[in-house]
């Protein structure tokens, strides 16, 4: 017996009315990117999405409302789920770092997600709270995560006991630095060595953080003395 058209008709309008959330974030956010954040309107989004302006604002009060919920939904999972991994993982430290960058990279700076560092830096003079909310919640979160391995592995005996916060600095600023270049001097630059930047720039770090033994390590500490380790 075949279902009558009506109850297709409504299988299909509650399956889009489930998905329209996600329909919209992914409008936004491509018009976000391809505008800018502050030249983007409501109905733009909407219209893009494919509903009424009205119906927009059924789920969403306003477009700073919508970028939160990009971060949340988009973003957030995904540190959760480092998070998870960091507290299971049974490898060397090194090997999770190495992981670690590799996974940041291959799901946020080769995603649609990679526009966002731009979006927030070119409005954050506009929409301060929208900054503060980022940078609490993506920055200092990636920082922290950074952070957590590094100290781990400074205790464990494999890395040089730098300062874990200076460090993981240095790990995610090159990082934020490619995903703006590749939405804003990309398309004017000559573009040979992305690949190569990332797993360069993994080896420096490891480089000299991984302790080798039989090593001294010199280390310059904040009053500019060297102190051997």
């Amino acid at each position: 017996m075949f279902p009558d058209k009506k109850s297709n008709s409504r299988c299909r309008w509650k399956r889009r009315k489930e998905a329209r959330p996600e329909e919209i974030l992914d409008a936004a956010l491509q018009l976000f990117t391809e505008k800018g954040f502050s030249s983007t309107r409501m109905i733009d989004v909407a219209k893009s999405a494919g509903i009424s302006k009205g119906t927009l604002y059924l789920y969403f009060d306003n477009k700073e409302a919508i970028f939160r919920d990009v971060v949340q939904q988009r973003i957030t999972p995904q540190l959760d789920h480092v998070a998870s991994i960091i507290d299971d993982f049974e490898g060397t430290y090194a090997e999770l770092l190495r992981n670690m960058i590799n996974g940041w990279w291959m799901n946020i700076a080769c995603s649609s997600l990679s526009a966002i560092p731009k979006i927030i830096i070119s409005e954050s003079g506009n929409f301060p709270e929208l900054a503060e909310f980022f940078t609490k919640n993506v920055v200092t979160r990636s920082r922290d995560l950074f952070s957590k391995v590094i100290v781990r592995g400074i205790a464990s005996g494999e890395f040089v006991p730098y300062e874990a916060e200076t460090v993981a600095r240095l790990v995610v600023a090159p990082l934020v630095q490619a995903t703006i270049w590749m939405h804003s001097l990309k398309p004017y630059d000559d573009d040979t060595g992305t690949q190569n930047y990332l797993q360069l720039h993994t080896e420096f770090i490891l480089k000299n953080l991984v302790k080798i033994p039989g090593i001294e390590h010199s280390i310059t500490d904040t009053d500019g003395t060297d102190q051997l380790n």
